[in-house]
């Protein structure tokens, strides 16, 4: 199901899917229950009190000055953030599965920046880990999927939409965020 191709995706879109390197091949499908959404039976994916707790510990750093605060707290929600990663004010860590999340040494997350690691769909819903590489700079408001890796001195520029790997050295922008320089 998750390499099908959907309608209103372009070819292109349908054979990357199929590239062993495309995020969807890094996330899993969890099959909806019922005949909803999978959205609405959410609280079967993960214990409501488990995203309780997760949104308020990340709510409380998304407008905490502190960047070692912050890098202390989500440490604690089981991400895995390296030395002198500094978090943007109202950036938003993925509230149902922070621990899919890396973030290496040095790396930036802009200001009110999202990293999703699910994604609920009509038929099923997706969780896949999110890999920052080291001193790499995500822009303001951009938003990364789940599944994505972002390499080593990569940039992401604001408000763009990361559905696709980003090779080290390289930066993007857009939706979709597409190659706009490389090293």
């Amino acid at each position: 199901m998750e390499d099908e191709q959907n309608p209103g995706d372009d070819d292109d879109r349908a054979s990357s899917a199929s590239d062993s390197t495309h995020r969807l091949n890094r996330t899993r499908s969890h099959p909806r229950r019922g005949n909803r959404n999978s959205l609405h039976r959410w609280y079967t994916a993960r214990h409501p009190l488990r995203v309780a707790l997760n949104y308020i510990v990340i709510l409380f750093c998304r407008i905490s000055p502190s960047l070692r605060l912050k890098r202390v707290l989500y440490r604690k929600l089981g991400m895995t953030v390296g030395t002198g990663v500094a978090w943007g004010l109202e950036a938003t860590p993925d509230v149902f599965w922070p621990e899919l999340i890396t973030v290496e040494a040095n790396a930036i997350i802009g200001y009110n920046a999202t990293i999703l690691c699910h994604e609920f769909l009509q038929d099923e819903y997706r969780t896949g880990e999110v890999v920052i590489g080291e001193e790499a700079m995500i822009g303001a408001g951009a938003t990364v999927l789940p599944g994505v890796k972002i390499g080593e001195d990569a940039q992401v520029a604001a408000n763009s939409l990361v559905d696709s790997d980003v090779p080290p050295g390289t930066t993007v922008a857009g939706v979709p965020a597409t190659v706009v320089d490389e090293e």
